[in-house]
């Protein structure tokens, strides 16, 4: 079966994930759905993620941006954590963006460490998915 999208206008690659030990995942599922939903290729990683493995799965899968979501507190380090590790691998042009229970304060060291959007609580599907197609590229 062909595509009916020009090769410049395939959809974006999106991987959604949860790093850490948190386990609350019904707000990554929720946004996961939403890109899905805007015609985006999105893939689930499931919980328990470590950053290595979510950076292999961005790889993996020719992700044109990962989205984490962190409720722990732990965001400065595994946020920190997946940039790096995409820097290391040669993929800084896979974007990082990311949501959760994050303090206002630490979002100009997210933005330092390589993550382009944090979105905090009361942010909108909509929000997200316009953001998502105003700064995410398809490789």
């Amino acid at each position: 079966m062909t595509s009916l999208l020009p090769m410049s206008e395939s959809p974006l690659r999106i991987v959604v994930a949860k790093p850490g030990l948190d386990g609350h995942d019904r707000g990554a599922k929720v946004v996961a759905r939403a890109l899905r939903d805007a015609g985006m290729e999105v893939v689930y990683t499931g919980l328990h993620q470590t950053p290595e493995q979510i950076v292999e799965a961005a790889i993996q899968e020719d992700a044109d941006a990962v989205g984490l979501s962190v409720l722990s507190g732990a965001h400065m380090t595994l946020f920190a954590k997946v940039a790096a590790l995409l820097a290391e691998r040669d993929a800084k042009d896979i974007v990082v963006f990311g949501g959760g229970i994050i303090p206002e304060a630490d979002i100009p060291e997210l933005d330092k460490l390589g993550v382009a959007k944090v979105f905090t609580p009361g942010a909108t599907t909509t929000e997200i998915v316009e953001w998502v197609r105003a700064n995410v590229t398809a490789h």
